[in-house]
């Protein structure tokens, strides 16, 4: 019997532990914004996979690291490149104007959400993002090699 006690105080805990990890992720996120520019104050990036940088953002701060994108001049695979770069960067949701089937499916698998139909500068779209006015798109909003015509 005591052994199914610690169990049960073991499992409580971890519930409770498990929690407060949750709440704490909501709290300070990092996002991947698709960008034409190295700074919060550039252009969202219409395109995922062929974007200029990644800007990668802490919420809780706005603290912020700019990534170039080298996949952009890629004959092909580039979203599904540029999904892995954002994956690596442990990223928890992307914000960008369009995402096709491949780069979504390979974001998806990551855990990473998706949003897409961002316009305006990197610092609003992050803002925005705080205010829970966006949510994750359900699929690509575009087809394959959308990204390949300027």
């Amino acid at each position: 019997m005591q052994s199914k006690k610690r169990g049960r105080r073991f499992s409580r805990n971890w519930k409770h532990s498990h929690k407060n990890k949750k709440q704490t992720r909501k709290k300070n996120m990092k996002l991947a914004v698709t960008s034409t520019g190295t700074n919060l104050d550039d252009l969202v990036d219409p395109r995922f996979g062929r974007c200029a940088c990644f800007i990668i953002v802490e919420t809780e701060d706005m603290s912020f690291n700019a990534i170039t994108n080298n996949n952009s001049a890629a004959g092909g695979g580039a979203g599904i490149q540029s999904a892995q770069l954002v994956a690596e960067q442990d990223a928890n949701v992307v914000l960008t104007g369009n995402c096709g089937p491949n780069a979504f499916r390979t974001l998806e698998a990551a855990g990473i959400d998706v949003i897409t139909n961002i316009k305006g500068s990197v610092r609003d779209a992050v803002e925005h993002y705080k205010t829970g006015s966006l949510s994750a798109t359900n699929g690509p909003n575009v087809s394959s090699h959308a990204g390949m015509t300027p």
